[in-house]
């Protein structure tokens, strides 16, 4: 029973890096309608820059994460304005198609920079275990997962109880509708899109200290944020925090009480039957 429940602590710790990455893929899809299949690359862009804050200025991924956030939510607005913008009256296909572009010249790009070496940012706090009772906890996922729900808090406040967050649920809902009440559409859409990828930019701060960091890190992650993001409703906030829990909960179980190796294919199979059974996920609703 105890090893039960230390696989269930993982779980759920497991599942607040999940909840950042995942909050800002919804909230980029819940806006612009967009799938972002640059996710994981923005992703991979900040933990080399925290990286390279980290080793040229020594200061510590947990305090790098805050000029890393600002800087892709730069980048993630001029994405959205240059990029994604002549696009959103094209076919869906075409805006997939520009995402995977994107992602595939930052892959390169950092595979021509940084090379295909596998490198870690130095840090001390939050690679440690400490005793809580008779179970053991990650710093790293304590304070990954505390801040992952700090977060999420803040988001539902400035969702619900600030012009720009009521501006940003009014276009998700209907952007036509939106532009008649005096919203500036295309404004909120760079903003949706840039604080999209801040978060992204927040998590990179957060694992830094816990993967090292490659070309292809994102994928990893992005992948799990779509089974996700799916799993809670696409577009939904609160399914992807609820979506994130569960998926940690059975990565670790998974990976424990079957195989390693096979706990992707257990996700991946909620995946498809989320896909099959309740394509609005389980937070969802439909637009029909």
């Amino acid at each position: 029973m105890d090893i039960f429940i230390q696989l269930l602590i993982n779980g759920l710790l497991l599942g607040g890096a999940y909840i950042i990455i995942s909050l800002g893929l919804t909230l980029i899809f819940g806006v612009v309608r967009v799938v972002n299949f640059a996710h994981g690359e923005f992703l991979m862009v900040g933990m080399y820059l925290v990286y390279l804050i980290a080793t040229q200025f020594g200061v510590h991924p947990y305090l790098g994460l805050i000029p890393v956030a600002v800087i892709l939510f730069a980048l993630g607005a001029l994405t959205q304005k240059c990029i994604i913008q002549p696009l959103l009256n094209a076919d869906e296909h075409i805006q997939i198609f520009a995402t995977v572009g994107v992602s595939t010249i930052l892959l390169n790009l950092a595979l021509v920079v940084f090379g295909a070496n596998v490198l870690r940012a130095p840090a001390d706090l939050g690679t440690h275990a400490v005793m809580v009772g008779t179970f053991t906890v990650v710093t790293g996922q304590l304070i990954t997962f505390i801040i992952a729900i700090v977060l999420a808090v803040l988001l539902h406040v400035f969702m619900h109880r600030t012009y720009l967050g009521r501006a940003l649920r009014a276009v998700a809902q209907h952007r036509y509708a939106a532009l008649l009440m005096g919203v500036n559409v295309n404004t909120v859409y760079c903003i949706a899109f840039g604080l999209g990828t801040a978060f992204v930019g927040i998590a990179a701060g957060l694992l830094a200290p816990q993967y090292p960091v490659f070309p292809t890190v994102g994928t990893y992650f992005v992948l799990t944020a779509f089974v996700i993001v799916v799993l809670g409703g696409m577009g939904s906030l609160y399914g992807a925090v609820a979506g994130s829990l569960i998926i940690g909960v059975v990565d670790t179980l998974a990976g424990y009480y079957i195989a390693p190796d096979l706990k992707e294919v257990v996700y991946f199979g909620i995946f498809l039957l989320i896909l099959v059974l309740r394509p609005n996920g389980l937070f969802g609703t439909s637009t029909e």
